[in-house]
C-alpha cells in the first residue's frame, strides 16, 4: 500500500479516496509516505494537516489550539483552504462521505482537482464508507487499506507477551495465534490478544479458540455470512470414498510447505447430486479436515432492493469479508436456486440476479486469496453453462444414490451415534431393505422407528426400522425421471463421489 499511495503521490494525483476503518494506522503510512518522500528530495516538504468536521483543519501532530486553522469546520472552507496553500503536502478529510449529496461541497473539490494540478499538494478522502459523487468518478483514485500483514499482528502480539508472564512462545504456537488472527484490524487483534491474556492469565496455544471468538464476530457483524460451527468429522459421511480421497490429498494444500514445493492454491469444487446424499455434509466436514473455517454465503441476503446496486455492494463486501479471514472455505448451499435464470434476469428484476452472477464469476476467476468456495446444487439444467465451464471449479463430483456398500456404512455411522451396541441389528438385511434411498432417508426411517418404540415405552428393533422404511416413499421413485436426467447429464460431464463407480469407469476407459 505505502509503494502505491507514493506513485500516486509522486504522479500528483490531486484526489484519492482510502476506504479503511483503521483511521490511526492508515493515517501514520501516509504521514511515512510523506517522511520518505521528503527525505529523497528535501528541496519539496511535504506537510501533512488532517480534517474533521469536529475540529477543522490541524496540522499533524500539533493538536494544540493554536495549530487549528480558523473558520475550517465547514468542508467547503476547508477545500478553499487547501487550495490557497502555497507549499505542498497531503491534506486528509476524515469521513466526508456524509457531505456527498452536497452540491458545495461536491463543487469544492471539482474546483479544486484543477487548481491542485502541479502544485504538490494532494487531498486524501479518508472513510469506512465507499461513496464518490457522480461528478468526482473520473477523476478519483479509490483505494482498499489492507489489514494488518502477518508482520504487523506479529509486532501485536510481541507487545502483549511482553506484558505477559510468558515471554516466548514456540513457533508453532505463535503461529496459530497470528493466523487466527488474520482478518482483525490491529485494533481488534491487540484487544483479542489482551482479551486471552486476562482469561488464561498467559498467552498460549490454546486461546487460540478465544481469538477465533472475535472472527464470529466479525462474520455477524456482516449479516450475510455465517461463521459455522461443525462437530461432525470426515468419517460421519458413509461412502463417497473417491471424494473423500481428492479432499485428503488436499488437507495441505493451503499451507507454506505446498507454496514451497510449488502447488498452486485450491480454487474450489463443485458438488451435484440426489437431494439428501450428503452434498452439505462433506462441504461442513471438509473445514474439521482441512483445519480452516467454514463461512456460509446465504445469496438470499445479498438481495436488497432499496437502492441501486445495493445487492452487487453486499456481495463485494462478503467477499471482502471472506478473503480478509482466509485461507478458509465459503460454503454456498443449493447455489443452482441462487442463480438459477442468473444470465436472463433483466425482465424480472431489472437485471440485478445478472450482475449478481457476472460479479460472482469475476470474482472466482480473478481472485488470488486463498478462499476455497464449496458450492452444492441439485439440479445441474439450472445452472448457466458459463459456471460449469472447465477452470472455474478444480473439480466437478457427482453424489449419486448410495449402492450398497455405502448403506451399510450409513446405517453403522447413525445407529452406532444412537446406540454403543449394534450387534443386534442386521446390516445386511437394512441394506437391502432399504433400496434407493438416499442418506437422509436412511437416516429419518431410523429416527421414525425410534420415535414409535419411544411411544410404546420399549427399545426399537429391527423390525421397528425396517417397517418405518416400507412405510416411505424414496425420492428416487417420487421424482425418477429427475434423478434419471442427472445421471445421464453427470455420466459424462462430473467425477463420480463414489470409489467403486469411479474405479469402474477408469476400467472402461
Amino acid at each position: 500500500m505505502k509503494e502505491d499511495l507514493s506513485v500516486l503521490i509522486q504522479s500528483e494525483y490531486p484526489l484519492i479516496y482510502l476506504v479503511t476503518f483503521e483511521e490511526e494506522r492508515a493515517e501514520q503510512t501516509l504521514v511515512s509516505v510523506a517522511r520518505q518522500l521528503t527525505q529523497r528530495d528535501a528541496k519539496s516538504s511535504l506537510r501533512v494537516c488532517i480534517w474533521t468536521m469536529t475540529r477543522g483543519m490541524v496540522e499533524y501532530g500539533n493538536s494544540s489550539a493554536g495549530q487549528q486553522h480558523n473558520q475550517t469546520v465547514s468542508p467547503e472552507a476547508a477545500v478553499e483552504w487547501v487550495i490557497r496553500q502555497r507549499e505542498g503536502g497531503l491534506y486528509i478529510f476524515k469521513d466526508l462521505h456524509p457531505f456527498k449529496d452536497s452540491p458545495a461541497v461536491t463543487r469544492c473539490l471539482r474546483d479544486a482537482i484543477v487548481a491542485l494540478k502541479g502544485s504538490g499538494k494532494t487531498i486524501v478522502l479518508m472513510s469506512p464508507v465507499q461513496e464518490v459523487p457522480i461528478e468526482l468518478e473520473k477523476e478519483v483514485v479509490v483505494l482498499d487499506f489492507p489489514l494488518p500483514t502477518m508482520t504487523e499482528l506479529d509486532e501485536v502480539l510481541s507487545a502483549q507477551l511482553a506484558r505477559s508472564r510468558k515471554d516466548s512462545l514456540t513457533t508453532d504456537t505463535r503461529e496459530k495465534l497470528l493466523k487466527a488472527a488474520l482478518g482483525l484490524t490491529r485494533d481488534e487483534a491487540e484487544k483479542v490478544y489482551r482479551k486471552a491474556r486476562v482469561m488464561a492469565g498467559e498467552l498460549s496455544g490454546e486461546e487460540v479458540e478465544i481469538v477465533l471468538s472475535e472472527k464470529r464476530q466479525l462474520i455477524r457483524r456482516n449479516g450475510i455470512l455465517e461463521f459455522m460451527d461443525v462437530d461432525e468429522t470426515i468419517d460421519a459421511v458413509g461412502g463417497l470414498e473417491e471424494l473423500k480421497y481428492w479432499l485428503k490429498q488436499r488437507s495441505d494444500a493451503f499451507t507454506e510447505r505446498a507454496r514451497q514445493y510449488g502447488l498452486p492454491q485450491p480454487k474450489g469444487m463443485l458438488i451435484l447430486g440426489v437431494p439428501g446424499c450428503g452434498k452439505s455434509l462433506i462441504a461442513k466436514t471438509t473445514s474439521r479436515l482441512w483445519g480452516l473455517p467454514l463461512l456460509r454465503l446465504d445469496l438470499g441476503r445479498v438481495y436488497d432492493g432499496s437502492t441501486v446496486g445495493r445487492s452487487e455492494a453486499n456481495l463485494r463486501n462478503a467477499l471482502r469479508t471472506a478473503e480478509s479471514i482466509s485461507p478458509a472455505i465459503l460454503f454456498i448451499d443449493e447455489i443452482d436456486k441462487a442463480f438459477a435464470g442468473g444470465a436472463g434476469s433483466s425482465d424480472s428484476d431489472g437485471g440485478t440476479s445478472s450482475r449478481i452472477f457476472g460479479t460472482f464469476l469475476t470474482w472466482m476467476q480473478e481472485k488470488t486469496s486463498p478462499v476455497f468456495v464449496m458450492a452444492t446444487a441439485n439440479r445441474v439444467e439450472r445452472l448457466p453453462s458459463e459456471f460449469l465451464r472447465k477452470g472455474r471449479f478444480d473439480e466437478i463430483f457427482f453424489v449419486d444414490l448410495p449402492n450398497p456398500e455405502e448403506r451399510k456404512d450409513i446405517f453403522q455411522i447413525h445407529l452406532q451415534k444412537r446406540r454403543r451396541d449394534i450387534e443386534r441389528f442386521d446390516l445386511e438385511q437394512l441394506t437391502k431393505v432399504c433400496d434407493g434411498f438416499s442418506g437422509a432417508e436412511i437416516e429419518q426411517g431410523l429416527i421414525s422407528a425410534m420415535y414409535e418404540a419411544f411411544a410404546q415405552g420399549r427399545e426399537f428393533t429391527q423390525l421397528d426400522i425396517i417397517a418405518s422404511i416400507r412405510a416411505t416413499l424414496p425420492l428416487s421413485k417420487t421424482m425418477s425421471e429427475q434423478v434419471s436426467a442427472l445421471r445421464d447429464w453427470a455420466r459424462q460431464r462430473a467425477r463420480p463421489a463414489a470409489a467403486s463407480v469411479a474405479e469402474y469407469q477408469r476400467m472402461e476407459f
